[in-house]
């Protein structure tokens, strides 16, 4: 099994957020940044996980997401 390059863009988005701060978020800055993570942050806004289409910030649906992405990343992580 592979993993689309889709969601390894929305992983690297989700990655990006501050868990421990509900006052902390991103901004994916059209004109710098790699375009799948542009089109990952569309994705994930339209799935409902962030609150603007460029960052902004989680919802609760993201931020449970971004917990779980988090946790798995740290646990394999050498």
């Amino acid at each position: 099994m592979t993993i689309a390059q889709t969601i390894i863009d929305e992983i690297e988005v989700l990655m990006q957020f501050d868990l421990d701060s509900t006052l902390s978020g991103i901004k994916i800055h059209h004109s710098s940044a790699r375009p799948g993570l542009v089109e990952a942050a569309e994705r994930l806004f339209n799935n409902g996980f962030i609150d603007q289409i460029d960052g902004g910030y989680l919802t609760e649906l993201g931020h449970e997401a971004a917990e779980h992405i988090q946790s798995a990343i740290r646990l394999l992580r050498p």
